[in-house]
């Protein structure tokens, strides 16, 4: 998987790939390591091919410490495999997807 991050008015994290067991353990570290002095941080998942239970865990790891900061977390452009994915799980309804 490849992760780009730009710090712009927003931080934007962009996925290319899959986002799973094996992937899902790189992103965490990669946002971890980040510093994020944005109010809101983007997943931009318009080229995300797969996203796993794995992928989904890492989201709502990073959701909750973004909580713990005042911060928010927006999912963008999901594909119609990964929106059927957030919508059986229903975290369509514990994320913000835009």
């Amino acid at each position: 998987m490849e992760i780009s991050i730009k710090h712009e008015k927003e931080l934007v994290v962009s996925l290319k790939g899959r986002l799973d067991t094996v992937t899902s353990v790189d992103f965490t570290e990669k946002m971890n390591k980040e510093e994020i002095k944005e109010e809101v941080v983007i997943i931009d998942m318009k080229e995300l091919e797969y996203i796993s239970s794995a992928g989904l865990r890492a989201l709502l790891a990073l959701k909750k410490s973004l909580s713990a900061c005042k911060k928010e977390l927006e999912i963008h452009n999901l594909n119609p495999i990964c929106q059927e994915v957030f919508k059986v799980t229903g975290f369509n309804n514990v994320l913000t997807v835009k």
